[in-house]
């Protein structure tokens, strides 16, 4: 795959070379791994829209939905070596390639809603985080949400017992393998878009996701029960290949700037409404009887995974996790 990728790059950096100099359009191939009707794939679509307006047609973007270019084990490798412009991957996915601070995010209850989300990703804290990615290549360009994750099984999950013994894919991130040690479980990390067939064919028994991503994949097609538990955050960081930016003239840089802005903005301002959306379509379907937890229910899940904390702090940097806390102005445990 990696011979494959690297030519990949050479003939993407011979065609940038060609297109300049023939004054043709800069195409800009922007890969992602979710479905083009989720609030990441309409905000790259947005973005596609703005960037040709905005450049007067002297920038080409073509997006690529539902891991049509790469899976998401390979698209931070293209990215790196040029064979692709732009991503957005999940916050999960830079712990694997040395960059362990994004997997604060992975923290569970660290972000109790979208206002102290803001807080974080809008504020210097956000934009210290991107500065990291300067060192592998990537110049990080904006945060995208998801929105917050749900538990589902083929069990009813209530109880944090509830949870022995259960394979649940993860993302790969050490911060999320903690997690469901620490309720008993037995983490399996596994490619986004092998999800559905693995929970279909028993390969795991559960997974966390938000609704939009459980919908558009037809997760509830195949998990009996969802838990309401809102214990962890799905968002990405757009990023495009460092030396492919700064190659850009400035003036199309700008322009390019200005339609991330406003395809952020429409993003985000989507995601909150399409996971509404989407838990109404999935009640609709009745496939998956969703479980609302009691106040007394959701503290012992809160409880059950504080030793996470103790647990990855060196990996991610105590220090980080304090500074994500006083940001948020709240202890997970409220």
């Amino acid at each position: 795959m990696r011979k494959f990728i690297l030519a990949a790059a050479s003939i993407a950096a011979l065609t940038f070379v060609g297109q300049a100099s023939a004054q043709a359009p800069i195409v800009l191939k922007f890969s992602h791994v979710v479905a083009s009707d989720t609030p990441k794939g309409k905000a790259a679509d947005k973005f596609k829209e703005l960037a040709e307006k905005y450049t007067g047609g002297k920038v080409k973007v073509e997006v690529y939905p539902n891991s049509t270019l790469y899976k998401d084990k390979e698209e931070l490798e293209a990215l790196q070596l040029g064979a692709v412009q732009m991503l957005a991957p999940s916050n999960s996915k830079f712990g694997p390639i040395g960059i362990k601070e994004f997997e604060v995010f992975d923290l569970p209850y660290i972000l109790p809603d979208l206002k102290s989300l803001r807080k974080v990703t809008d504020g210097p804290l956000g934009a210290q985080l991107l500065k990291k990615l300067d060192s592998k290549g990537m110049t990080g360009l904006a945060y995208w949400d998801n929105g917050f994750k749900q538990m589902s099984a083929n069990k009813k999950l209530i109880a944090p017992s509830d949870y022995k013994g259960l394979k649940f894919r993860i993302q790969s991130s050490k911060v999320l393998e903690a997690q469901f040690r620490a309720l008993g479980a037995i983490p399996q990390v596994m490619a986004f878009s092998d999800v559905y067939q693995a929970l279909q064919t028993g390969v795991v028994d559960g997974q966390e996701n938000t609704w939009s991503n459980i919908y558009t994949q037809k997760m509830h097609e195949v998990q009996k029960y969802a838990t309401v538990t809102n214990h962890g955050y799905i968002g990405y960081v757009v990023v495009v290949n460092k030396k492919f930016w700064d190659g850009l003239p400035a003036d199309i840089r700008d322009e390019l700037s200005k339609a991330m802005k406003e395809a952020t903005e429409f993003g985000n301002s989507q995601s909150a409404k399409e996971n509404e959306d989407a838990l109404a379509e999935i009640k609709k379907a009745g496939k998956t009887e969703i479980i609302s937890l009691s106040p007394e229910q959701d503290e012992a899940m809160r409880k059950a995974m504080m030793p996470v904390y103790k647990d990855v702090a060196s990996r991610v940097g105590q220090p980080l996790i304090d500074e994500f806390l006083k940001e948020t102005g709240r202890s997970p445990m409220n």
